[in-house]
C-alpha cells in the first residue's frame, strides 16, 4: 500500500531565505478568511472614500480570501522591505518640488517581484511541486491586513502599516503557497498608537479619518499620483509634486529608525537639487531617460508640471 506524503513547508527556513534575498521582515500567516477587515473595507468603499479608485472597488472579496486568487491556497509569506533613506524628513518646511522617498529609487514593483521569485524557487528546489504565485500590488490582496496576520505590525491611524523596527517606512511583497506550513507566526496583537494623533494633526487636507481610513478624495498622494484624481477646491499639495509623507514624518516609530541596505532601495537621484524651473524646463524624453525606471513614471512629466501649477 502506497502512503501519499505530504510537504509541509518550514517556518524557519522561510524567514531564513528572505533574509538571505534581503528583505527586512517576514512573517508566515495561514490562509482564511479576513471577515472582520472585509468588512471594514466595504465599509470604507461604501462611504465613496475610495471615488475615482475604482480598481478599489473590485473583486473585493478575493482581497480578504486568497483561495481565490490561488486555487488551493494555504500559505500566505508577507516580506516587508525598509526604504528608508536620507531624503526621508528631508525637506525644508516650506519646501517645493518634494517627492515621497520611495519613489527616489528603482521601482519597488520589480525589486521586490525579484526578491519573491528568489524565494519561491529555493522553495520548488525542495519541492519541485509547490504551487504558489508571487504579488506586489498586481492583484488584489490586502497586503496590510495580511501582514498584520503575520505578525509584522499594526494598521496605524494614518491606515498605514506600522513596524516596531522601521515604522512605516516598508514596501510589503506576498507569496500565497499552495502548501501548509509546520508552524505560523502568531498575528499582531495591540494597537501601538495608543492616544498619540499625531498623523491625523499633520494631514494638510484632512485627509485620514478618525477610524483609521483615508479618503483618498482629499490624500495629496492620489492627487499626485492617480490619473484621473481632481484635486477639490479646499484642498492642497503643499509642496508634494508625486506622493506624500506628512504623516509619516510626525509618527513617532518613525524617529531613529535605520537606513535601508538593499542597492536598489538607494535614491537613484535627490528632488532636493532639482529645482521648479529645472522641472518645468524637462522634456518628455529627459524625463523618460532620468526617472523611467522609478514609481514616478506611473505619473509622467505632465503632471509633475500640472502638480507645480496647482501649487502656485
Amino acid at each position: 500500500m502506497w502512503l501519499k506524503f505530504t510537504f509541509m513547508l518550514n517556518k524557519e527556513r522561510i524567514h531564513q531565505l528572505a533574509c538571505e534575498v534581503g528583505f527586512s521582515l517576514c512573517g508566515v500567516a495561514k490562509c482564511r478568511y479576513l471577515d472582520v477587515s472585509h468588512r471594514r473595507f466595504y465599509d470604507w468603499t461604501a462611504r465613496g472614500n475610495g471615488d475615482g479608485l475604482d480598481y478599489m472597488s473590485r473583486n473585493i472579496a478575493k482581497r480578504f480570501d486568497p483561495s481565490q486568487l490561488v486555487e488551493g491556497a494555504k500559505t500566505v509569506i508577507v516580506c516587508a522591505l525598509n526604504y528608508r533613506n536620507p531624503i526621508t524628513d528631508g525637506y525644508a518646511e516650506k519646501a517645493r518640488g518634494k517627492i515621497a522617498s520611495y519613489a527616489c529609487t528603482t521601482d519597488y514593483h520589480y525589486t521586490i517581484k525579484s526578491m519573491l521569485m528568489t524565494i519561491l524557487a529555493r522553495l520548488r528546489e525542495e519541492n519541485p511541486q509547490l504551487g504558489g504565485r508571487a504579488f506586489v500590488d498586481s492583484a488584489p490582496l490586502a497586503e496590510k491586513s495580511w501582514a498584520v496576520e503575520a505578525g509584522l505590525g499594526w494598521i496605524g491611524r494614518q491606515s498605514l502599516l506600522v513596524t516596531r523596527e522601521f515604522g512605516t517606512t516598508v514596501l510589503l511583497g506576498e507569496l500565497v503557497l499552495c502548501d501548509e506550513a509546520d508552524s505560523y507566526d502568531e498575528p499582531f496583537a495591540g494597537d501601538g498608537c495608543g492616544t498619540c494623533r499625531r498623523c491625523i494633526d499633520a494631514c494638510p487636507n484632512c485627509a485620514i479619518g478618525g477610524d483609521r481610513t483615508i479618503d483618498s478624495r482629499r490624500c495629496i498622494s492620489r492627487l499626485t499620483i492617480e490619473q484621473e484624481a481632481s484635486m477639490p477646491s479646499d484642498c492642497t499639495l503643499n509642496g508634494w509634486l508625486f506622493g506624500c509623507e506628512e504623516c509619516q514624518n510626525v509618527c513617532p516609530y518613525n524617529h531613529s529608525k535605520p537606513l535601508a541596505t538593499h542597492s536598489e532601495i538607494t535614491p537613484k537621484f535627490d528632488p532636493r537639487e532639482i529645482s521648479i524651473a529645472e522641472w518645468q524646463a524637462m522634456s518628455d524624453e529627459e524625463f523618460a531617460e532620468r526617472f523611467g525606471r522609478t514609481p514616478m513614471a506611473r505619473s509622467g512629466r505632465e503632471r509633475i508640471v500640472r502638480a507645480i501649477e496647482l501649487s502656485e
